[in-house]
């Protein structure tokens, strides 16, 4: 818990535009939207599988490094780590809401607007289709955006708590909005954030959504932890 609560960043309340209006945006991805979060604390760093397998004993990681994000896991195995990682350490960690993903990943309160979590230069702060060689890589590596956070970008995708929703952004609330939707169907669909090693720069800037099902095992996804401030 030392450990993690080190790499933990303190993200301030406040609005941001959320989505996008740009034409190349899907229609899940509209209308962009003003929206609050309150504080919250996120990780610097995505979920390694040296944290992972400190909880849970081993990972079913393709890539495997210590150093290289859990990956190769469902939204489900990702929910049970945290429910066990909470059970060890007295914690409340959880995954972020889609509205707590995006606020973080485009700056928070420090937001200079970059089309990508920390830069206009999808190479600078990402690992992406076309330079990660369709592999994930250690955490880090590239530059931060402004909060200090890490591979917001590329990398790993990253499951937020949120049930998928392509009409959410026109009826949602935008007060703290959260779509949580515990489901017992293994073809729940599920939030997934930030593209991954796989993607192309056109489907990784900071306001793309993308969806799994909640029990469906993927290489390139992985999770980040988040709590509250209280």
């Amino acid at each position: 818990m030392q450990q993690i609560e080190a790499d933990m960043v303190l993200v301030e309340g406040g609005t941001f535009n959320m989505g996008s209006n740009l034409p190349e945006a899907s229609r899940a991805e509209t209308p962009a939207r003003t929206v609050s979060v309150d504080s919250f604390y996120i990780s610097k760093f995505e979920v390694t599988q040296s944290l992972f397998e400190s909880v849970m004993g081993s990972s079913m990681s393709y890539f495997s490094d210590p150093n290289v994000p859990v990956n190769n896991l469902s939204w489900q195995q990702a929910n049970y780590f945290i429910e066990q990682l909470n059970s060890l350490t007295g914690a409340n960690y959880r995954l972020p809401t889609e509205a707590e993903w995006e606020y973080a990943a485009k700056g928070g309160n420090k937001s200079q607007g970059f089309i990508y979590s920390g830069s206009d230069k999808i190479d600078d702060v990402a690992w992406y289709s076309e330079n990660a060689s369709n592999r994930a890589h250690p955490v880090g590596q590239k530059k931060p955006n402004e909060l200090g956070l890490y591979d917001m970008t590329g990398n790993v995708g990253e499951f937020v708590i949120d049930a998928y929703d392509e009409g959410f952004y026109r009826y949602g609330p935008t007060d703290n909005p959260n779509n949580a939707n515990d489901s017992k169907i293994g073809l729940a669909h599920k939030s997934v954030r930030g593209g991954s090693f796989a993607y192309d720069e056109t489907l990784s800037e900071s306001y793309r959504r993308d969806f799994a099902s909640q029990n469906i095992i993927m290489a390139d996804m992985g999770l980040r932890l988040v709590r509250d401030t209280k």
